[in-house]
């Protein structure tokens, strides 16, 4: 499997109190990412994300979005049920 990609989706848009619309993400959590090395990290960072969305709310074209790049990337879907 590859690497867990980033969570953005090419969106960026901040708004929402400094998250962008389409990941939910600060930009602060962004470069955060990028420093990341560990891909159980990575991982650990995605699940982290999933849960803000939750409690944010409205980031319901996310999930879709990003469950396509890991696949295109040939990655581990963290939220895949199967």
């Amino acid at each position: 499997m590859s690497k867990t990609p980033s969570p953005c989706i090419d969106v960026c848009k901040y708004k929402r109190e400094g998250h962008c619309i389409g990941c939910a993400m600060t930009k602060a959590q962004k470069s955060l990412f990028k420093e990341l090395k560990k891909n159980k990290h990575k991982e650990a960072f995605v699940e982290m994300l999933m849960t803000q969305q939750e409690h944010l709310g409205k980031f319901k074209g996310w999930r879709g979005a990003y469950e396509k790049k890991c696949r295109k990337k040939g990655a581990r879907v963290p939220f895949d049920t199967v």
